[in-house]
């Protein structure tokens, strides 16, 4: 057992039995909206992947522990603090040594949740590669998680944002399968459509479990990414939000944002040019995500 974490019973218990995890992020709930929504979502997710039949664990650092599976009053606790640290693979031992509050991203929330050995994650979006990164090199820790960890995790795609095509580059480099979710088409986050089209689709959860199973048990290590589209009725029109975007991308760069601040930088300006839209589809698609990773991990859980 790892010294620095702290498991929750209930997260512990299924784990010991072999049943059904599926891990979430907490940047969603202190730096993804505000309070009292944030909280809302996170105990919202939870519930959820509860009724499905799986058991939820949020992945926080809290006063300098990390814990795998909040309580509520963790929970609550979390989407009140300030001044919470947005924590990546190289900031863990930092946090972590001075004791401080962390949100965990999509990559360390993929690093924790392989300590831990839960096999699922559900987010909104991962990270990518920044446009331009071919000058800026500005590409996200999550797709070296990706490549890394035997973790799956289940995402509405990436930002459009970020260089998409770069981004589906670098996982192919990577080895990292990219699977639709009952789609042959990358999904843009708050769309449903990127002009990206995927080798590979799969239609159900017991697919994509025999899949992940044949992979680590050849094996091959690193994680599968599952590219689940937002549902019809919250996917946003293309030409409307990419024109959102465009103007959040000219802002961020006359403010001069770079590095960690620009992700959510970004997402805040397009939620007030949107008026609040895009964080409706925002977390609309998680809830989505999470309904679908709890039947991978229950269907995964069967050929263990």
């Amino acid at each position: 057992m790892n010294q620095y974490i702290d498991f929750a019973p209930e997260v512990l218990d299924a784990l010991k039995l072999g049943k059904p995890v599926v891990a979430l992020e907490s940047t969603i709930i202190s730096h993804g909206m505000p309070y009292p929504r944030n909280v809302e979502v996170g105990m919202t997710l939870e519930k959820i992947i509860k009724n499905q039949g799986a058991t939820p664990a949020t992945i926080a650092i809290l006063d300098g522990r990390i814990k795998v599976g909040l309580t509520p009053t963790e929970l609550t606790k979390l989407s009140q603090l300030k001044n919470v640290m947005k924590v990546s693979k190289r900031d863990i031992p930092y946090c972590i040594a001075k004791g401080y509050n962390g949100a965990t991203t999509v990559s360390a929330t993929i690093l924790v949740a392989a300590m831990a050995g839960i096999k699922v994650f559900a987010t909104g979006g991962i990270g990518g590669v920044h446009r331009k990164g071919q000058e800026t090199f500005d590409i996200s820790r999550d797709l070296e998680e990706l490549a890394n960890e035997n973790v799956c995790v289940v995402s509405a795609g990436c930002k459009s944002i970020l260089d998409i095509g770069l981004t589906l580059e670098y996982l192919e480099t990577k080895g990292v399968p990219v699977v639709g979710y009952k789609s042959d088409e990358f999904p843009a986050f708050y769309t449903k459509k990127s002009g990206f089209r995927l080798e590979y689709q799969l239609d159900s959860a017991d697919e994509i479990a025999t899949l992940l199973k044949t992979k680590w048990s050849l094996p091959l290590p690193g994680g599968v990414l599952i590219a689940n589209p937002i549902p019809d009725i919250y996917s946003l029109d293309p030409e409307f939000i990419n024109n959102e975007i465009e103007k959040a991308l000219l802002s961020a760069e006359r403010d001069d944002i770079k590095g960690k601040q620009i992700t959510p930088y970004l997402l805040s300006k397009i939620e007030q040019s949107t008026k609040g839209i895009s964080l409706d589809s925002n977390i609309q698609l998680v809830y989505n995500n999470a309904k679908l990773a709890a039947d991978i991990a229950i269907e995964l859980s069967k050929l263990y």
